[in-house]
């Protein structure tokens, strides 16, 4: 009981360091979907790439909503 008692400042920071994990993961699996799908058909490069570049923003402004939303129930 006495080690939790020692934690002081704000425990929110190792909050928004975890939910940098998720998005990371997430942006790996669009790119690595699109250099498969290129390196398996490479004529449908040029089709395929607005959708990644949809699936990263969707991503990035999850994450920015994340931790948005931890700075605001922080109090």
């Amino acid at each position: 009981m006495d080690v939790i008692a020692a934690v002081t400042g704000s425990t929110a920071a190792i909050g928004y360091g975890l939910a940098a994990i998720g998005p990371g993961i997430g942006v790996g699996l669009v790119f690595s979907a699109y250099i498969q799908s290129t390196a398996r058909q490479p004529e449908s490069s040029r089709l395929t790439l607005p959708f990644v570049w949809i699936g990263f923003a969707v991503i990035e402004a999850l994450a920015l909503l994340g931790i948005a939303f931890g700075f605001i129930w922080q109090g």
